[in-house]
C-alpha cells in the first residue's frame, strides 16, 4: 500500500541545506544500521569541534514517519527509516530536502511492550531491505518503493519471535542478504538478495532464539564469518557455507543480548546489560575453515544495554545500563581497565566522527565529547524538542554534514559542518 500524503521539513530550509540536494556520485553515504563497515564511524570530516550554547542549527525537522526506535539509512541522496504508522509497520523514504518520496506497509506494527519499528532499513544499490518485528522482510526498489520479493523468515524457517520483537537490521554480503530467524532449525541465513531464495542456512546454535543485534561480517585469517547475538551467546558462522564455527555462552538477565558485536585485529568485543555480563573480549582461533574462541578479560563495569559500543584509537567507548550506574564508559581495549566513567549526558547511544563522540542520551539530551581516554569532557550539549513520545533510543547518525537524530514521529537534522 502506498501512502500519497507529504512529509516536509516543517522548518524553512536554508539555502545551505538546499545546495546538499544535489550529491555527486561520491558523496557520504550511511547505507546500513551503524554505516558501511558497521563501526558506527562516520568517514565525515570538515566538522564542528566545539557547539555554541544551544546546540548545532537546526536544518529541520520531518514528520508523519511513524513511531518507533529505528534510525536512519541515507544512500544516493535518500533518507531512509521506518515506524509505526497505525497498526502497520511503515516504511518511508525522504529526498535529503526532506519531501517524502513514498512510504509502503511492510507487515504488522509491533504493539505490545516498548511499541514501535525496531530494524533499521538496509541500502544496496537500488535496492531496499527491511525486516520488521515479526520478521517480515521486504525488498523494495529502492527509488519507487515498488515491492520485489518478501518473505516471513520466522515462518520459513520454523523461528521463534522473542520478548520484545526482532530489531536487526539484516545485512548485505555479496550477493547474499543476511538474516537471523534463529531456533532449533537454524541461527543464521543466507538468501540470494535478488529473489530472496535459500542459498544457505547455519546449523541452530542449541535450539537459541536469536537476540536483539545485527549481524556483522568479519575476515580473520582468511576466514569470511558472521558474528551476531542469540539470547543467550554470541555466535560466529562461516559466511560463505553458512557451517557453526562457535558458541559462546553470553547469559544476561532478561535474555537480553541487544549490542552488536565489534571485531578487530582476531579479536571479538561483546556486551550486555542489566548488571550480568558486562563487557568481554574473546581472541579468536582460526585455522583453516574452523574457528574457537577465547576469553581475554571481562569488564562488569560497562554493561551496555543496547546503545552500542564504539572502538577509536584502541579504546572502547559506550554507556553502562542504569542498573551500573548509566555512566559514559572508556576501556581499554586489550586489557579491559577503565579509562573513566562519567555521567555526561545520561545513559543513551552514541556515534563517532573525525575523533568525536556525538552521544544520545534517552531523554533527549545530546553531546559532544573528544574520543580520548583522558577524560569525558562535553564541548557542547543541548536537547532536542519535546515533540517525540518515548525515550530517545534511535541511535544518531552524522553523514553530509548533518547530525541525524530520530524520536518517535519527529526527525531532526542539525548543520554539524565546520565554518
Amino acid at each position: 500500500m502506498m501512502f500519497p500524503a507529504k512529509a516536509t521539513f516543517t522548518t524553512l530550509v536554508a539555502v545551505s541545506l538546499l545546495a546538499g540536494a544535489a550529491w555527486a556520485a561520491d558523496s557520504p553515504e550511511w547505507p546500513r544500521f551503524h554505516g558501511p563497515k558497521g563501526d558506527n564511524i562516520s568517514a565525515e570530516t570538515g566538522l564542528l569541534t566545539a557547539w555554541s550554547e544551544g546546540g548545532p542549527r537546526l536544518l529541520g525537522t520531518v514528520t508523519g514517519i511513524g513511531e518507533g526506535y529505528a534510525g536512519v539509512t541515507i544512500a544516493d541522496g535518500m533518507i531512509y527509516t521506518a515506524g509505526n504508522v497505525e497498526e502497520k509497520t511503515v516504511i518511508t523514504a525522504l529526498d535529503i530536502k526532506g519531501h517524502r518520496r513514498w512510504q509502503v506497509e511492510n507487515g504488522e506494527a509491533w504493539t505490545k511492550s516498548n511499541p514501535g519499528s525496531r530494524g533499521t532499513p538496509t541500502i544496496d544499490g537500488d535496492r531496499l531491505y527491511h525486516e520488521n518485528a515479526f520478521g517480515d522482510l521486504v525488498c523494495l526498489n529502492a527509488k519507487t518503493g515498488k515491492k520485489i520479493w518478501s518473505t516471513n523468515i520466522l515462518d520459513q524457517f520454523q523461528g521463534k519471535n522473542i520478548e520484545w520483537g526482532l530489531a536487526e537490521s539484516v545485512l548485505v554480503d555479496g550477493d547474499r542478504l543476511i538474516c537471523c530467524p534463529g531456533g532449533p532449525e537454524t541461527a543464521v541465513v543466507a538468501l540470494d538478495k535478488r529473489t530472496g531464495k535459500t542459498v544457505w542456512k547455519s546449523p541452530s546454535a542449541e535450539g537459541d532464539s536469536i537476540g536483539y543485534a545485527s549481524p556483522l561480517l568479519a575476515e580473520c585469517n582468511g576466514l569470511r564469518m558472521i558474528l551476531t547475538m542469540t539470547l543467550k551467546a554470541v555466535i560466529g558462522v562461516n559466511a560463505d557455507d553458512g557451517d557453526l564455527l562457535f558458541r559462546f555462552e553470553n547469559p544476561t538477565k532478561y535474555d537480553v543480548n541487544a549490542t552488536m558485536p565489534i571485531y578487530h585485529d582476531g579479536h571479538i568485543l561483546i556486551s550486555s546489560g542489566y548488571g550480568t555480563t558486562g563487557t568481554t573480549l574473546l581472541k579468536l582461533d582460526v585455522a583453516g575453515k574452523k574457528a574457537s574462541v577465547t576469553k581475554v578479560w571481562n569488564s562488569r563495569e560497562l554493561d551496555n544495554h543496547h546503545g552500542g559500543l564504539i572502538l577509536v584509537d584502541g579504546y572502547v567507548y559506550g554507556a553502562a545500563h542504569d542498573f551500573n550506574g548509566g555512566k559514559w564508559i572508556c576501556l581499554d581495549w586489550k586489557t579491559g581497565e577503565k579509562q573513566y566513567a562519567e555521567k555526561g549526558v545520561g545513559k543513551g547511544s552514541a556515534t563517532c566522527a573525525e575523533g568525536m563522540l556525538y552521544t544520545l542520551s534517552e531523554s533527549r539530551a545530546v553531546g559532544l565529547v573528544k574520543a580520548t581516554p583522558e577524560g569525558h569532557v562535553l564541548v557542547g550539549e543541548f536537547k532536542i524538542p519535546s515533540q517525540g513520545e518515548g525515550p530517545t533510543w534511535a541511535h544518531p547518525v552524522v553523514c553530509g554534514g548533518r547530525l541525524y537524530i530520530r524520536h518517535g514521529n519527529f526527525l531532526y537534522a542539525y548543520d554539524v559542518r565546520g565554518k
